[in-house]
C-alpha cells in the first residue's frame, strides 16, 4: 500500500484522480490540497465517494505533503507546476505532473510556446514522457513523469506503429482534432461559457496550439528525424472526449493488409488500446469514463491515402487515468489496477 497526494485536487483532473484512486487496491490518500484557505469536503466535488466519506481537500502544506507521500500528482496550471515538481523530485518522491512543465526536452521550446522562463531546466532531461504505449520501460524507472497532453495522446499512440514500421510518409500528417469543453479546465473564459458553446462548433488556435510541438517532439523521436504536422483543434459542444481524424499518405510497400496487421499486433500488446479494424470507427460514447484509446482506419487502395480515427476521454486517458496507469507501471502494480 502506497500513499498518494494530489496537489490541485479541486480541478477537473484532480477530481477524477480522487474518484479513481479511492477505489485503487494499492493506494491510500496522503494529502489532497487546494490553494483556497477554506477546506472542502471531497465528496461534495466527487459524489461517488458517498455521503459518509470524510475525506477533505485542505490548504496546501508543503511539509505535510512531503511527510505523508510516496507518489505526488500535480494537477496545477501550466507554468505553476515546475517549482513544486522540482522540490518534490529532489526530496525523493515519485512525481507525476499533469501540466506541460516537464514534457519538453528543450527548454527553449517550452518557453516559446508557454511564454515563461523555465525554472527547472536541469530536470527536463530526467523527466520521462508518460505515454505507456511508447515509453513503458522508461516509466518503470522514472521518478519524474510528464503526463502527456490530452490532444497528443490519441494521435501519438496511433501514429507510433505506422512510423515505427515506416509505413507512412512522415512529411504529410494532418490531424483534425475535436475536444469537449472540459479540456479547457475550470478557468473562466468567454469562449467556454454555455451560451457560446451550446449548438456551436468552431476551430481555434489553428496551427498555433501549444500541443502541436508536443506531438511533433514525440513523432520526431519515433521517426528519428524532425517531423512537422498540420494540427487543427476544434471545440465540441459537449463535456468530455476527444476525437481525432488523421490524414496520412502511405508508402508503396504499405498495403492495406500490412497496415491492418500492424495495428492488430500493436493493440494486442496494449491493455488500453482497442483497434476496431478497417472500416470501423470509434465514437466518444465508447471511450467516455474509460482509459481506452479506440482506433479505426480506412485505407484507400486506389490511392496512397490513409485515414486513422482515434477517440479518448480527455479527462481520463488524456489526463487522470493515464497518470494512474503511469503510477501503476512505476510502482510495479498491475497496469490495469484501479482502471478496469
Amino acid at each position: 500500500m502506497i500513499s498518494c497526494s494530489i496537489i490541485g485536487a479541486t480541478s477537473y483532473t484532480g477530481n477524477e484522480l480522487i474518484r479513481l484512486l479511492a477505489k485503487h487496491p494499492n493506494v491510500k490518500f496522503g494529502c489532497l490540497t487546494t490553494r483556497s484557505e477554506d477546506p472542502v469536503l471531497a465528496a461534495e466535488m466527487v459524489p461517488s465517494l458517498g455521503k459518509n466519506d470524510t475525506l477533505w481537500i485542505e490548504k496546501f502544506d508543503e511539509k505535510k505533503v512531503l511527510k505523508v507521500s510516496d507518489v505526488i500528482f500535480l494537477t496545477l496550471p501550466h507554468t505553476a507546476a515546475m517549482e513544486y515538481g522540482a522540490k518534490f523530485f529532489k526530496a525523493g518522491k515519485v512525481v507525476i505532473d499533469l501540466s506541460a512543465d516537464f514534457r519538453f526536452q528543450e527548454p527553449k521550446v517550452y518557453e516559446e510556446w508557454y511564454r515563461v522562463k523555465h525554472s527547472a531546466t536541469a530536470l527536463l532531461k530526467k523527466a520521462v514522457y508518460g505515454l505507456p504505449e511508447i515509453y513503458r520501460e522508461q516509466i518503470k524507472k522514472a521518478n519524474l513523469i510528464a503526463n502527456p497532453g490530452c490532444y497528443p495522446t490519441g494521435p501519438s499512440i496511433a501514429l507510433y506503429p505506422l512510423l515505427k514500421g515506416s509505413l507512412i510518409q512522415a512529411e504529410s500528417i494532418v490531424i483534425d482534432a475535436k475536444s469537449g469543453v472540459s479540456g479547457a479546465g475550470k478557468k473562466l473564459s468567454q469562449v467556454t461559457q454555455y451560451c457560446e458553446v451550446d449548438e456551436n462548433f468552431s476551430a481555434y488556435k489553428v496551427n498555433c496550439h501549444q500541443h502541436q510541438p508536443e506531438i511533433e517532439q514525440t513523432l520526431s523521436a519515433i521517426a528519428g528525424k524532425k517531423i512537422k504536422i498540420t494540427f487543427v483543434p476544434h471545440l465540441l459542444p459537449l463535456q468530455r472526449g476527444i476525437l481525432c481524424t488523421i490524414y496520412l499518405k502511405r508508402k508503396r510497400n504499405a498495403s492495406k493488409q500490412k497496415i491492418v496487421e500492424t495495428f492488430e499486433k500493436f493493440a494486442g500488446k496494449q491493455p488500453f488500446v482497442r483497434f476496431l479494424g478497417h472500416g470501423k470507427f470509434p465514437g466518444l460514447h465508447q471511450v467516455q469514463y474509460t482509459n481506452f484509446c479506440d482506433i479505426g482506419i480506412a485505407v484507400d487502395e486506389n490511392s496512397d491515402g490513409v485515414i486513422v480515427i482515434t477517440a479518448i476521454d480527455n479527462l481520463l486517458k488524456g489526463a487522470s487515468s493515464q497518470a494512474i496507469q503511469n503510477m501503476n507501471i512505476r510502482m510495479g502494480f498491475a497496469e490495469t489496477a484501479g482502471l478496469l
